[in-house]
């Protein structure tokens, strides 16, 4: 194929010519030939196109070498990067859920960077087993006989109904049906696991009869789940994991809870709504809990079955299990908050979690008003920055009918267009810091429930203008 002697595509230098211009040079000191090479292609094809639209009219290597070097430094910066949670929800699923404690972060880079006894006994020098490093806390603050941990709640139910199930039925009351974040589930995971569900009482009434006649001689397991992200109220009725646990265990069968957000404490102790720990579903006669360490926990993702030992043995013998399991970040990071749980009169001031949902509401509105005057100057005159009066929610499906009376900035700019707090949004999204707030009411509302770092947020107001975007 033959270019026209005037035609732009001329222009275009080749690549070997870019990569010996000293520009690339240093471009390829810092980032290796092979990438800047890939990039250098990229870039060349592109002006290649724009100049066949008739969307440019030259190229230059001077120009191409700077688009190459913005795409490498863009390529080059991590994906996943902190950001400043002002969204009024504390476990945010979107922003990481449960923010880890000191502990929890020097353990896990205390093993991150060479070996460790992962799967070692050390004792016996020979090998072990991971659940062993976590496993004794658990029981220690659940009164389980047992643990196991995987990556996530999802999983922990998955595993334990395909192990205790399989190709047998489990009856689940027609109210605990719950479907969590991104449209998973329980009638979806119960059948991936191999289990089938049989659907007792009603929506919003289950009693203990429903559960007696749905019983036959393919029954694996009765379970309850434990409606940790919504709550029927009016004319209602349950049957107490008490109940169920009886009605199980006359006729030989396991009894399962899935408690989802899994504290391990009562939060009443700290002013916060009661919500049922693991140790009193096993005292309640649970034989196998599942829960989740990165919700009211306060840990790393991952997923824990608890209770009895002959069970657990057996969710750890299936195959499953392997493709399930965590690594040794999230084993040091779990195992470093469980211990935290052995202070509890500490336990608001060393766990993130905690210290964020007990934060009081006169607490933060004097952070607000610290913060006003400063927002107000860095976004100029045509900016109205109000202290107001905010409920946090805790967020993960976890008590979802609670809020956490809080307090912080709504953001007006008066006289602008409908779609003025939303631009506003993206320029605080643009910061080198993200700063993630909510749009409510014709405003941009900062939460100020989650903000430790309040340096973190003045040190780039500045910047406000260079970030500016469009919507």
């Amino acid at each position: 194929m033959t270019t026209d002697a005037n035609s732009p595509l001329r222009t275009l230098p080749g690549i070997d010519e870019l990569l010996r211009d000293a520009a690339a040079g240093v471009l390829i000191e810092a980032y290796g030939r092979s990438l800047v090479a890939t990039v250098a292609r990229e870039a060349v094809a592109a002006s290649r196109a724009a100049l066949a639209a008739g969307e440019a009219r030259e190229a230059d290597a001077a120009g191409l070498l700077d688009a190459i070097a913005a795409r490498l430094a863009a390529l080059m910066q991590p994906t996943l990067v902190p950001v400043l949670n002002l969204t009024g929800t504390v476990l945010h699923t979107n922003l990481g859920r449960a923010p880890l404690p000191e502990e929890a972060i020097s353990a896990m880079t205390a093993v991150a960077s060479g070996a460790s006894n992962l799967e070692f006994d050390l004792a016996r020098g020979r090998r072990g087993d991971r659940d062993s490093l976590v496993e004794d806390w658990i029981c220690r603050l659940t009164g389980a006989e047992a643990a196991t941990v995987v990556n996530n709640n999802a999983a922990a139910v998955l595993l334990v109904l395909n192990t205790l199930a399989r190709r047998r039925e489990v009856p689940v009351s027609r109210g605990e049906l719950v479907e969590i974040g991104g449209a998973f589930r329980v009638p979806d995971v119960m059948a991936r696991a191999g289990a089938k569900l049989v659907e007792v009482g009603t929506t919003n009434r289950t009693h203990r009869a429903d559960f007696a006649q749905a019983i036959g001689p393919r029954t694996a397991a009765l379970m309850k789940v434990h409606t940790s992200n919504y709550v029927i109220e009016g004319f209602t009725a349950a049957v107490a994991e008490r109940e169920l646990a009886a009605l199980a265990h006359a006729h030989d069968l396991p009894f399962v809870v899935d408690l989802g957000s899994g504290t391990l404490v009562d939060l009443s102790a700290w002013g916060l709504p009661r919500e049922p720990t693991v140790a009193e579903a096993l005292a309640a006669g649970a034989d196998l809990v599942t829960f989740s360490g990165d919700k009211l926990l306060g840990g790393p993702q991952c997923g824990i079955v608890a209770g009895r030992a002959e069970l657990v043995r057996k969710v750890r013998k299936n195959p499953l299990k392997r493709a399930l399991r965590v690594d040794k970040l999230t084993l040091a990071a779990l195992g470093a908050v469980l211990r935290l749980y052995a202070d509890p009169a500490s336990l608001a001031t060393r766990l993130p979690t905690l210290r964020l949902l007990s934060r009081s509401q006169a607490d933060i509105q004097a952070q607000a008003a610290r913060l006003r005057a400063p927002l107000a100057v860095a976004l100029g005159t045509g900016y109205a920055v109000e202290v107001v009066a905010c409920t946090s929610q805790i967020g993960s499906g976890a008590l979802p009918i609670e809020s956490l009376p809080s307090a912080g900035l709504a953001v007006r700019r008066p006289g602008a267009g409908g779609r003025a707090p939303e631009r506003l949004a993206a320029r605080f999204r643009a910061l080198p810091l993200p700063v993630v707030g909510r749009v409510a009411d014709g405003a941009l509302v900062f939460d100020l429930r989650c903000l430790d770092n309040e340096a973190g947020f003045t040190d780039q107001l500045a910047l406000l203008g260079s970030a500016e975007t469009t919507a």
